[in-house]
């Protein structure tokens, strides 16, 4: 297709090649979004496939937003649908009073300086991310990359709005530690 209004109306149309060329232009980046928010590689796969049907079968872009906003919104609904059908978000954040406290990040002492953090690759630090529990690698999500609020992941999530900060604040404080950790084996090697 020549640019992306005639990509869009041949996926409106049903047109194959339309949507073939869909798939290759955003596929890899939707991958890397479906992971952001599964956790797993093979998970990522399937919602990324779903998300996909579920685009072709109703192609509803209606150009509010880029195609690729959009298609990444689409990847984000899956993603949550499916943590949501595998009860994998809510246990995270309805039990949050089984969560062990965790103190504030100024507590933890000897967090990774800009010059440090410039050693962990970018690759690296979505493995972090993905290691997660899926509450708060979902809220996290959500606020960092997505830019929602508190107020707006709530809504999403079917939770309250604390429960999004305390994700927020548990996942900040679980990749800090694990960023340290990992800094600390670099420097032993």
């Amino acid at each position: 297709m020549e640019n992306e209004i005639e990509l869009i109306k041949g996926c409106r149309a049903g047109d194959n090649l339309a949507r073939r060329q869909l798939y290759t232009l955003y596929s890899n980046k939707m991958l890397a979004v479906c992971y952001r928010y599964t956790g797993d590689m093979d998970t990522a796969h399937d919602v990324l496939h779903d998300a996909f049907i579920k685009i072709f079968t109703g192609f509803s872009f209606r150009g509010e937003a880029s195609l690729g906003t959009w298609i990444t919104k689409v990847m984000i609904t899956q993603a949550i649908d499916y943590l949501r059908k595998q009860k994998r978000v809510s246990q995270m954040i309805v039990h949050e009073e089984d969560i062990p406290d965790i103190p504030d990040i100024p507590d933890i002492p000897d967090l990774p300086d800009k010059d440090n953090s410039s050693r962990i690759t970018e690759e690296q630090l979505m493995a972090f991310v993905a290691e997660l529990p899926d509450g708060c690698r979902t809220v996290f999500n959500l606020f960092v990359f997505e830019e929602k609020s508190h107020k707006e992941i709530a809504d999403m999530l079917h939770i309250k709005e604390h429960s999004s900060t305390s994700q927020l604040h548990r996942a900040k404080c679980l990749l800090a530690k694990r960023i340290k950790e990992y800094l600390n084996h670099e420097e032993r090697k």
